[in-house]
């Protein structure tokens, strides 16, 4: 958290608030649309804060990756609901724990909307971070328009959608292991689903297996993926479970398969980076380097980034806040790095990222976490192509069913 903490302070310092006004958003920052609406905004007081959760099923069990067990089969999120003195509601996944969020709702209730969201950078204050989404969903739903319109875009970009939910399915249940034919049925129902990407959990031999054995089937894995679903990408993911001389292996391994991307292969470095790009280079491996989801060392991601060591920023969406993304987007267009911000886990978050790229651009794909709800109405969004399409609904476009 220390990182992430020293990440977000960089994001808020002059420095980083003066990437915001590149000449290609500065005019819609400053032009009287932007300005009427935050008029808008200081109509409504927040009058009262409250908290929830909402279940988020997904459509199978998930399973092991390097590093971690079992996944499951879902999750309870947290949220909180945002209501103003004229009737308005927001509501969004709560940023961190319950307990830090309840200390600031005092600070917040009783204050113009206006004066703690702004539209042309969202929160105005670092401490209201634990609500940065739900108060671009309550502004949204104040002006009536998407939160990617809050962002520049009545017609949202759209890009690329990956299903997150291809684990090391091989290996379950462990008392009669499915191998991978269960792997190839979980990417046949991804792909009736509509997803054209699949993303692969590499490095069972960290854990799991041997290391020979787990090497032999991940390539084993990628090959029969690819093999089966020609039409689509595929994304690998080693959860920092190698060394760059085992990654190395792992890619030798597949021989000719393109990888969309390549994400945390091993813990980064400058130097393993630079052996493996250079290795990439001799080999004529063009996938994309993807970082930034695992504990982010804002220094050392800056620096990679600034050496071309990675191609795809991956913090996460909410980790970072919807608002710090905001400012960070100028700065990864600068180095010519595309976002991809992580997802895992809530399908909310999916779906907050479709309006950051929706609104931004300069997004490679979103990272797909597969759900049905009970008590929150998902059917807004869209898969078509393999791309995910925002709702124009008010806010993100999602209503508390319960």
């Amino acid at each position: 958290m220390m990182n992430r903490r020293k990440f977000i302070h960089a994001l808020n310092a002059g420095a980083a608030l003066s990437l915001v006004a590149k000449p290609s958003l500065a005019a819609l920052f400053m032009d009287g649309q932007s300005a009427r609406m935050q008029d808008e905004l200081a109509y409504h007081t927040i009058q009262s804060i409250t908290f929830g959760d909402v279940r988020l099923q997904y459509p199978r069990l998930v399973g092991k990756n390097a590093r971690l067990d079992l996944h499951g089969y879902g999750i309870r999120n947290e949220i909180c609901i945002i209501t103003t003195d004229r009737g308005a509601k927001g509501w969004a996944s709560l940023r961190g724990g319950r307990g830090g969020a309840q200390r600031v709702v005092p600070e917040l209730v009783g204050k113009k909307l206006s004066d703690v969201f702004q539209v042309a950078m969202g929160i105005t204050d670092e401490r209201y971070l634990p609500f940065d989404m739900a108060l671009h969903d309550l502004a949204g739903v104040v002006l009536n328009k998407p939160v990617y319109a809050l962002l520049g875009r009545e017609q949202p970009f759209t890009t690329k959608y990956y299903s997150g939910m291809i684990y090391f399915d091989d290996l379950e249940p462990a008392h009669a292991p499915g191998g991978i034919d269960q792997v190839l049925a979980n990417c046949r129902y991804d792909y009736d689903y509509g997803y054209r990407q699949f993303k692969l959990k590499i490095g069972r031999g960290h854990r799991w297996m041997s290391y020979k054995d787990g090497l032999a089937r991940d390539v084993e894995v990628t090959k029969a993926v690819a093999a089966a679903f020609p039409d689509c990408d595929i994304l690998a993911d080693g959860n920092n479970g190698f060394t760059v001389h085992e990654f190395i292996e792992y890619l030798k391994g597949i021989g000719n398969i393109p990888l969309f991307w390549i994400e945390e292969p091993f813990h980064e470095t400058v130097d393993d980076y630079r052996k493996l790009r250079d290795w990439m280079s001799r080999a004529n491996v063009k996938s994309l380097l993807a970082d930034g989801e695992a504990d982010p060392d804002p220094a050392l991601l800056d620096e990679l980034m600034q050496q071309k060591l990675m191609d795809v920023h991956l913090t996460d969406i909410e980790g970072l806040g919807f608002t710090n993304w905001r400012k960070l987007m100028p700065k990864l267009v600068e180095y010519k790095v595309q976002a991809s911000p992580h997802a895992w886990g809530s399908l909310l978050k999916s779906y907050y990222t479709a309006h950051l790229a929706g609104g931004l651009g300069n997004t490679v794909t979103i990272e797909g976490v597969t759900s049905t709800s009970d008590d929150v109405d998902l059917s807004g969004y869209t898969i078509k192509d393999g791309e995910l399409i925002p709702p124009a609904a008010p806010g993100f476009g999602m209503a508390l069913l319960r």
